[in-house]
């Protein structure tokens, strides 16, 4: 019954509140055609503003991998990582995972392809791809799209919110499905 109800709640929340947006927007004498077309021309420009950014992050991300570096680096940590019960497979996720959310779900799909999603690596991946975000890239990108140049502790809360999803994750998955 509850999940015939919530079931029915997903499929209806969104029809419900655009219906109710549209009727606040008519009782206020708002032109939504106007506003939304007003509101696209913002995003495409806000969207032509980013392109430097994102593909100064690309090529950044494209070198690190590419030269191998990042290979380099997981080989020297692995010992340590073994001592807490990481698997060295989900570290590449867990640098990536803040720098593009594109990278980091091509290396979720890889361990889930290999090891596969029902598997301790994969429900790992599964789980840190979802409770953590692109740090570096919502510094670069959103607050470069506004202006923001001082971005103050956003960088280090980031980080630390990050590493409390892999953390975390790690931990839940090794307690609940090993």
């Amino acid at each position: 019954m509850l999940q015939v109800l919530t079931g029915t709640l997903a499929q209806w929340v969104i029809p419900a509140f655009l219906g109710l947006a549209l009727i606040y927007a008519f009782i206020k004498r708002v032109d939504v055609f106007d506003t939304f077309v007003s509101g696209a021309q913002e995003g495409f420009a806000t969207s032509v503003k980013l392109i430097p950014f994102l593909v100064g992050m690309l090529v950044a991300i494209g070198i690190l991998r590419a030269s191998g570096a990042l290979d380099l680096f997981i080989s020297f940590l692995t010992p340590v990582l073994a001592l807490f019960n990481i698997p060295g497979e989900v570290v590449p996720l867990a640098i990536m995972r803040p720098l593009s959310g594109s990278a980091a779900l091509g290396i979720t799909a890889e361990i889930l392809q290999s090891k596969g999603p029902d598997s301790l690596l994969g429900r790992m991946a599964s789980t840190m791809q979802g409770s953590t975000d692109t740090t570096f890239f919502v510094l670069t990108v959103y607050f470069g799209a506004v202006g923001i140049r001082r971005t103050r502790h956003a960088l280090a809360v980031g980080l630390i919110a990050d590493m409390a999803g892999f953390l975390a994750a790690i931990t839940v998955c090794n307690f609940i499905f090993r």
